[in-house]
């Protein structure tokens, strides 16, 4: 039988273990509070960032609504224009940052505004009409919504892939994009022989604005060439644009920079309204080398598919302008910078050919624009082809072509296991203007294979490296770089989650 100073003793341990764990607990609850109290403190905190600069978008709209009588020549009424479009758009993605969204969805439409921001000042210095009307616009939104998108963790979502597509695509898109003949199933139909609902692809995409509903609405374009500039616009989501194939279905048309547009306007097709899918179609820019910058196709559409799709121009042929975009088995032509923008683009499975460009061009495939190190943008170019088109092929030894250059300060683009043809300089890259960005920069290879395909003499900038990690390169996958797992799966556009 124990004694009463052993009772005693073990009565004491007792009240001491029960009070340590008690202050245990306090201590638990005390943290867990801090850890609640913090991340509502950080809500708040970029609720009231976003507002500071939806009021600072807001005045500024305003402001520039009054600067169009200030305009002296169609080139500044062209860039002014732009800008009225690419404010409302701002003042679009901010609205839909204030309500419930992920962090991935936070930083992708912070960074696409940010985007449109340097895209209206992109476009009266490219006109060569900065003098006036760019400095009466001048305000401190951009800064407003940078700081803000410095609050947003800059880790994307791990999202999962279903048959080869990322979540992000609704089960019935990813059936509709696996079906041999989606077409069967449009709402309407365009033909220029008179068969269909309409001649012209934009009657079409008039009458899809007045429909009833939200779902994916389907426009069967059949075979022809469609001599039209199509703009569609973001109360037009959910379209589907479905060819005849890239070689019948063909959009085109011809306005470039020197013919008086910006580089933003200048595209033949182009598409905000999220959730867009187009297969079977070639978009098609006939300006020519001679014109400068004139865009085949422009895509600002979050969670947009290109299946199976063409695009042909010469500089500037493919606009990855802003938010999160996928490829697949596409065909791209150009010749300077002609795949370029600030999207969160992955281009899978794609081949992709450098034309013939001016006496004394020099070929560049990519230009990424990325301006803040906190936008989740860049350019991934996975399991595709790099090669010389047929009017190149005889130039190859005096023409030289480059993986990319830097457009933008954090330009960000990678190379993941391709085909790389002897058409690419042994240097790989090329500086935009001396050492621009050379360090700030992110420019990536990872297991790239062909003739063209050496890292030896690569370029030896800060910012590019040669990667040699699995974990690395897979940060630019689809499932990681733009959240497939979270859209793709859903349009039935088959694609490679990982490595």
């Amino acid at each position: 039988m124990a004694t009463k100073a052993t009772m005693l003793g073990g009565f004491l341990t007792f009240i001491s273990f029960a009070c340590f764990f008690s202050l245990v607990s306090s201590i638990t609850l005390d943290v867990s509070s801090l850890k609640r109290s913090a991340l509502k403190q950080k809500f708040e905190f970029r609720k009231m960032a976003v507002e500071a600069a939806m009021d600072g978008a807001l005045r500024a709209q305003s402001h520039n609504l009054w600067l169009g009588q200030k305009c002296r020549n169609k080139r500044e009424k062209a860039a002014w224009a732009d800008c009225l479009v690419l404010y409302q758009s701002t003042i679009m993605q901010l609205n839909r940052t204030t309500g419930k969204c992920s962090d991935v969805e936070a930083q992708t439409w912070l960074s696409a505004a940010i985007t449109n921001l340097e895209t209206c000042k992109t476009g009266f210095i490219e006109l060569g009409v900065s003098d006036y009307m760019l400095p009466l616009m001048s305000n401190n939104v951009s800064k407003l919504i940078s700081n803000t998108l410095a609050t947003v963790p800059s880790v994307p979502d791990r999202d999962n892939y279903t048959e080869g597509l990322p979540e992000w695509v609704t089960p019935g898109d990813r059936k509709l994009l696996q079906t041999s003949s989606p077409s069967s199933q449009a709402n309407l139909v365009v033909a220029q022989d008179g068969s269909g609902n309409f001649h012209t692809i934009k009657a079409a995409l008039d009458a899809a604005a007045k429909r009833s509903g939200s779902g994916r609405y389907i426009i069967n374009v059949k075979a022809g060439v469609y001599k039209e500039n199509l703009e569609i616009g973001n109360s037009l989501t959910n379209i589907m644009l479905v060819g005849d194939g890239l070689r019948s279905t063909i959009i085109t048309g011809s306005r470039s920079v020197v013919g008086g547009s910006t580089t933003f306007n200048s595209a033949t097709v182009a598409v905000t309204g999220e959730r867009f899918i187009a297969q079977g179609i070639t978009f098609r820019n006939t300006a020519g080398p001679e014109n400068h910058q004139a865009v085949a196709f422009r895509s600002g559409s979050d969670m947009s598919v290109f299946f199976r799709c063409g695009f042909e121009g010469y500089q500037d042929t493919l606009y990855t302008y802003s938010q999160r975009q996928f490829y697949r088995e596409c065909y791209i032509y150009g010749t300077v910078d002609f795949i370029f923008g600030n999207a969160a683009v992955v281009l899978q499975n794609c081949m992709i050919y450098a034309r013939k460009p001016m006496t004394g061009q020099t070929n560049v495939v990519t230009a990424q624009g990325r301006t803040d190190p906190n936008q989740n943008t860049g350019i991934s170019i996975h399991d595709s082809r790099i090669m010389a088109a047929a009017d190149l092929k005889p130039l190859i030894g005096s023409v030289s072509t480059y993986l990319g250059r830097p457009w933008k300060e954090y330009s960000r683009t990678v190379y993941l296991q391709n085909y790389l043809d002897t058409l690419v300089s042994p240097v790989g890259w090329l500086e935009w203007d001396g050492d621009f960005a050379l360090s700030t920069l992110f420019y990536g290879e990872y297991k790239n294979f062909g003739p063209g395909s050496s890292t030896a003499n690569r370029v030896k900038w800060g910012g590019y490296r040669v990667i040699t990690s699995l974990s690395e390169a897979s940060k630019f996958t689809v499932g990681s770089f733009i959240a497939g797992g979270s859209w793709l799966p859903g349009t039935g556009v088959p694609f490679t989650s990982g490595m």
